[in-house]
């Protein structure tokens, strides 16, 4: 079994920065496709980012590409997710995921039903 807890959501002012991170225990990190995803008020859960097991290939939402940075650290179990130039819409709650599965095609990362593991979230608020 794999457990993952968020850390580092926060209240921020817009153009702000936050790191949001995902420790990860119960198994080995480098056996999993890790990714990031967000849920607002209201609103569907969205994918935000995603990472190979690898680390050779990192996918982002349009949305937040060229503003957010996911990383890995395999020795550490640790997952990152840089978050810079915050706009209020990203207001959320953001989730740490893990998937055992494998990737056949870049559509796959954004595929919230492809990750096996769920973090329990991280509130991420960015005030106007």
């Amino acid at each position: 079994q794999v457990q993952l807890v968020e850390s580092g959501g926060a209240l921020v002012q817009t153009g702000g920065s936050l790191r949001l991170s995902c420790a990860v225990s119960g198994r080995t990190l480098s056996a999993y496709v890790m990714g990031w995803f967000r849920q607002a008020p209201g609103k569907e859960r969205e994918f935000v980012a995603a990472i190979s097991r690898s680390t050779r290939s990192t996918h982002y939402a349009d949305s937040v590409k060229g503003r957010f940075t996911i990383s890995r650290d395999n020795v550490k179990n640790t997952v990152l997710l840089q978050l810079d130039g915050l706009k209020p819409e990203d207001t959320a709650v953001y989730h740490c995921a893990a998937s055992a599965k494998i990737f056949n095609s870049q559509n796959d990362y954004q595929r919230g039903g492809w990750y096996n593991y769920w973090g329990q979230g991280t509130q991420v608020t960015v005030s106007s």
